[in-house]
């Protein structure tokens, strides 16, 4: 899984708008209204490389009301949360 965090400068008239729309993308995990620099952070999640540009340039930038993004890759999770998940997958059902 490829992980993008993604810093999003939006219309300040419209964050709350944006922010929904910006959540219902395929590919959008979650999206967080957030103070500092920047109006809102998305945290986008597929599988390849290649949606990583579906998402973040064909369809976040083209949500109205989005004035720019900053995209960040990350290489690893370090949440105790992550590496749980990651160390039971296929274990649900082994007793």
């Amino acid at each position: 899984m490829i992980t993008a965090i993604v810093m999003i400068d939006a219309a300040t008239d419209a964050i709350g708008e944006v922010a929904q729309a910006v959540a219902d993308l395929d590919g959008v995990s979650e999206v967080y209204s957030v103070a500092g620099d920047t109006d809102l952070v998305a945290i986008v999640r597929v599988r390849e490389f290649e949606q990583v540009a579906e998402v973040i340039a064909g369809r976040i930038n083209k949500v109205p009301g989005v004035l720019e993004t900053d995209t960040h890759i990350a290489f690893r999770a370090y949440s105790r949360h992550d590496l749980e998940a990651a160390f039971s997958l296929g274990f649900d059902n082994a007793d």
